[in-house]
This record gives structure tokens, C-alpha cells and sequence, in this order.
């Protein structure tokens, strides 16, 4: 199953994503730099402003910095990754910036309820963003 993350709400993609890769599905989710994270800007960038800085830099925790491994990272907290399914859940996806060429051809879903005109406000802040404001820049 191919996924296009464009204009999804992060949060539901990842309860989507995470029940079917439970079932044992092979998911790949594409344009993961274009998924969206609800909130006011100010306040989005100030909590993971928090969560960068706290800990150590040599013991963790550690902050996703690149779109893909941020989306999978969210994913990751939704799946029980430490035992011997969660594992095998967490290793089927695959997260993308942009359309990899082996997916151009393919047709990709998208989520209905997770689409960012559900919103009942108009305060959100893509994944780029965020990952631009800490250090990457994706082109």
C-alpha cells in the first residue's frame, strides 16, 4: 500500500498507518516532508524546541531531524516496537521525501479523515518546517 502524505495530519496518518502495518501489511508513505502537525506555529516550533534540547547529545533522547525519520519516528510511538510483532510491524514501512522513482508508477491513496480540511481551524505547520527550523533543509 502507497500512501501520499500531502496535506495529511500527521497524528492520524500514524494511527492509520500503525493498525495496518499491525495487520501485516507493506506500507510506503511518500511526500512525508508535506504531512502536517495542528497548533499554532509559535507553539509547535517552542515544544520541539523542548524535546531537541532536552537530554544528552551522546545518550539521547534523539531528534529526528530529516521529514522521513520524523514521520516514522511518530509512527514508531504508535506501535509496540519492542516486542517480536511491533518489530516486524515497524519493518514493513517505509517513509519517502518525495516520490522515489521504483513509486512513480504506482498509485498512491490518501486518507480521507486525516486530510488537513477536516481542520475546524486553519493553525498548522508542515513537517518541512519543522525539520528546516532544526538544521535540514529539503529542496
Amino acid at each position: 500500500m502507497i500512501i501520499d502524505a500531502n496535506n495529511l495530519i500527521l497524528g492520524r496518518l500514524g494511527t492509520y498507518v500503525a493498525k495496518k502495518s499491525l495487520l501485516g501489511e507493506k506500507i510506503d508513505i511518500i511526500n512525508c516532508e508535506k504531512a502536517i502537525i495542528t497548533g499554532k506555529r509559535k507553539q509547535v516550533l517552542e515544544d520541539y524546541r523542548k524535546s531537541y534540547q532536552m537530554g544528552i547529545p551522546k545518550k539521547g533522547p534523539f531528534f529526528r531531524r530529516m521529514p522521513d525519520r520524523f514521520v516514522k519516528r511518530a509512527i514508531r510511538g504508535m506501535i509496540p516496537y519492542k516486542n517480536e510483532r511491533g518489530k516486524i510491524a515497524y519493518s514493513n514501512l517505509k517513509c519517502h521525501v518525495g516520490i522515489p522513482d521504483s513509486l512513480k508508477d504506482k498509485k498512491a491513496d490518501t486518507i480521507e479523515n486525516a486530510n488537513v480540511k477536516k481542520l475546524p481551524t486553519l493553525d498548522y505547520i508542515t513537517v518541512k518546517d519543522i525539520c528546516s527550523h532544526f538544521g535540514v533543509d529539503i529542496k
